[in-house]
């Protein structure tokens, strides 16, 4: 469960830890994550860390569980920041907020993401090893020696769509469509992308997750739609 920054406060005595040490513990798990990124995460609120008499930012333990919780939110499941923000804010007010959707489950901020080696993978999916080589040949999943929980949802998601007849090369198309979609963000982020500097950068990420999501629930109302009518 999510905590609050009421229930993460530090006992006395807590190490704080300068950008470069927050960077050093969480880039092996977001290596996209920059001072800039820090910085403009700051901005729009989503962290508040203290400031020594020097001005220099300073950040508790439960600073960085905060973060991780919220760049796992936006590389899993595309939220955009200021959706996270509302959901910890009415965290912070001592509720209990349900990200929208519902289906999406809020992670620990403790937690990590877990990597997983092929045979690892195969095992905890309930799969077999010619279903992933088949979810790979249709770019279903991308190969690598080392695996994410994303690459386990997908394949648990394709060994119950096996029990249904739908094969991995029935869903070639998904990954043309997931490549349109990226072609429509590119698009968007053209003013942006073309200033060069870090926060222009940091900018454009979010905008990109925040088109992704919005295209998500685009998607998401056209497969409920299809549905209802073949419920008729």
């Amino acid at each position: 469960m999510v905590r609050s920054s009421a229930q993460a406060r530090e006992p006395a005595g807590s190490p704080l830890l300068s950008i470069g040490q927050v960077l050093a513990r969480l880039n092996p798990e977001f290596p996209d994550l920059t001072p800039s990124k820090l910085r403009f995460l700051e901005e729009r609120q989503l962290i508040s860390p203290a400031r020594t008499e020097s001005g220099y930012r300073k950040f508790s333990p439960g600073d960085l569980d905060r973060l991780r919780f919220v760049l796992a939110m936006q590389r899993d499941h595309y939220l955009p920041l200021k959706v996270i923000r509302g959901y910890l804010d009415e965290l912070d007010a001592g509720r209990q907020p349900i990200l929208p959707g519902g289906a999406v489950q809020a992670p620990s901020m403790l937690s990590t993401e877990r990597r997983l080696g092929r045979e690892e993978l195969i095992r905890e999916a309930g799969a077999t090893g010619m279903l992933l080589n088949d979810a790979v040949s249709a770019s279903l999943i991308v190969p690598a020696d080392l695996f994410g929980e994303d690459a386990l949802s997908v394949l648990r998601s394709l060994v119950e769509l096996q029990r249904s007849g739908i094969e991995p090369r029935h869903l070639r198309g998904f990954r043309a469509a997931a490549e349109r979609e990226l072609g429509l963000i590119e698009s968007a982020l053209i003013p942006v992308a073309r200033r060069k500097d870090a926060s222009s950068r940091a900018k454009a990420a979010e905008l990109a997750r925040e088109i992704a999501g919005q295209l998500e629930i685009v998607r998401s109302s056209l497969i409920r739609s299809a549905l209802s009518r073949l419920q008729q």
